[in-house]
């Protein structure tokens, strides 16, 4: 379990989140409404670490979460929001790749889907997308809980199937389970040695 969690700032733009002590960054992305702040605070153990909202599209910027005076935990802004303007749309794209530009510091993103759902067209584009900046990226099914037990498999090898990699390579969790999330902690942890 981490234990000392910290938020410390939001940003918009890269002068704003400057990281001076070079410490790692795990990002979490995924499309709005997917759990990313319910993800945080599970791992974490916190209920209001992150900011969870009932409504979609809520997060706006690049939130940091300090954790164990050791490393980051970025918390980008959701994206296929319906009502969200086209503007809006393209401040997302050039916050995600101002951040994602020789950023030595980023370890992994996690890319958040919804298990019930399974990957969107914005998902796959965002795992293309993240491929193309050779970002190491971890795939986490979320909301396992919405599902039944015996269908959790099912719907892993559908997800890992979307997106052409092996059913191992997707996280399955449910922060109201608690499932996956030691797997996850260790896994992050081994990513910030």
């Amino acid at each position: 379990m981490f234990k000392d969690c910290r938020y410390v700032t939001s940003a918009l733009h890269k002068t704003q989140y400057s990281n001076r002590e070079n410490l790692p960054e795990i990002l979490f992305l995924g499309r709005s409404n997917v759990g990313k702040s319910s993800l945080i605070n599970g791992i974490c153990g916190r209920k209001d670490l992150a900011r969870v909202s009932t409504h979609p599209g809520k997060t706006r910027l690049l939130n940091f979460y300090l954790i164990d005076g050791s490393f980051y935990l970025v918390d980008a802004p959701g994206y296929g929001y319906a009502e969200r303007s086209r503007e809006e749309r393209l401040d997302f794209g050039r916050l995600l790749e101002e951040y994602l530009h020789q950023n030595a510091n980023l370890r992994a993103a996690l890319l958040l889907v919804d298990l019930k759902v399974g990957p969107t067209e914005d998902d796959r584009l965002m795992y293309e997308y993240l491929k193309h900046y050779q970002v190491n990226t971890m795939i986490i099914a979320t909301k396992a809980d919405k599902i039944g037990t015996t269908l959790r498999l099912r719907h892993r090898r559908q997800v890992a199937e979307k997106l052409g990699i092996g059913p191992e390579s997707v996280f399955v969790t449910s922060v109201r389970l608690q499932i996956g999330l030691d797997e996850l902690r260790a896994a992050i942890a081994g990513l910030v040695k």
